[in-house]
Formats: structure tokens, sequence, C-alpha cells
């Protein structure tokens, strides 16, 4: 397994060893002395969503003490994986870094606490997953739009609109956090 820093201090792209033969292959996809990510706290929850191509979801977050770290993955299909600096004060703040996720590369992405999250499905019937360090709250929950011009996200160019939810498109900027 290999950890790949990235500019943003705490992201980290993970590429797993993978063993493949004629039956098909295995890989650990978590293995806490291994993984030894940085700010991991114990993983408490698991989730999935199933998305077809051009399904944009984000950029969300939870705040304060219900804030999460997620270890994201694909297992079919493939996603553009956008994180976003929201750490007050962190010198890297509104910036973004943004990988290919898929069920080929198999990477992972580790999105600590204090980043927005979203990604954009690339295939159709792509299966997403991710482990979080602390629970879902619904009153904790922020979203900030994915077309933010101050994050200025190079989405992917596909041949068709993004499908994006209401309760995305009315999310707030990274300067209304500010505020």
């Amino acid at each position: 397994m290999q950890i790949i820093p990235t500019p943003i201090d705490g992201l980290v792209i993970i590429e797993p060893t993978v063993m493949e033969d004629h039956r098909g292959y295995f890989f650990e996809s978590w293995q806490i002395e291994r993984y030894n990510l940085p700010y991991v706290h114990a993983f408490v929850q698991d989730n999935e969503a199933g998305s077809a191509r051009g399904v944009l979801r984000g950029l969300h977050f939870q705040t304060g003490l219900h804030a999460q770290g997620k270890l994201v993955r694909v297992i079919r299909g493939a996603v553009y994986d956008v994180a976003v600096d929201i750490r007050p004060g962190s010198p890297t703040f509104g910036q973004y870094v943004g990988v290919e996720l898929s069920g080929k590369n198999k990477r992972q992405f580790w999105v600590p606490r204090g980043f927005a999250h979203g990604y954009l499905a690339l295939e159709d019937q792509t299966i997403f997953a991710y482990k979080c360090d602390n629970y879902y709250r619904k009153d904790a929950e922020g979203s900030i739009r994915y077309d933010d011009p101050d994050i200025g996200i190079a989405w992917p160019e596909i041949d068709i609109p993004y499908i994006v939810s209401e309760k995305d498109l009315a999310a707030g900027t990274l300067k209304s956090l500010m505020l």
C-alpha cells in the first residue's frame, strides 16, 4: 500500500496493494496499523451511495463536535472526488484537491475533519462507499455550492448536464461560511 500526500496537509490518496490472478482480485480496504492516516479517529459508520453518470453530490460537511473524517472509495464505476479545506485559519483555506477514484484503480481518498466533500459520477451505476469517524447529525450538516467561483473547482466536462439535488443547488458559498 502506498500513501500519497497532496498539497493540502491531511489529505492523502491511498493506493492499496492489489493481488490479482485468474480468480479475480483481493486487497485490504482498511487496516488500522498499516494505514496510519493523519488525524484519523475510530470509524463508526459505513455509507454507500449509488449514482448515475452525471450525478454531482456536494460539497457537504458536518460542523463542530459532529465533524466527520471520511475514507472514500469507489467499488464500481468512477468519480471525480473533491475535498475543500474549510478549516478556519488554515493556510490552504478554500483550496481543494480533486482525484479520480474508480473500481478499476481502487484508489482511496482520506478526507479529514474540516473539509467539505463532494463528487461527480463519471459512469453509470457507480457505487461510492465511505467510512466515517463520526456519526451523521442532520442538525450539524452544512454545504457549499459545487460551482462556487471563489473555490473554482475544475469539474470534468461530460456530455450531459450535471444532475444536482435541489438541496445542493440551494447551498451557500465559501464566503457565507466566513460571515
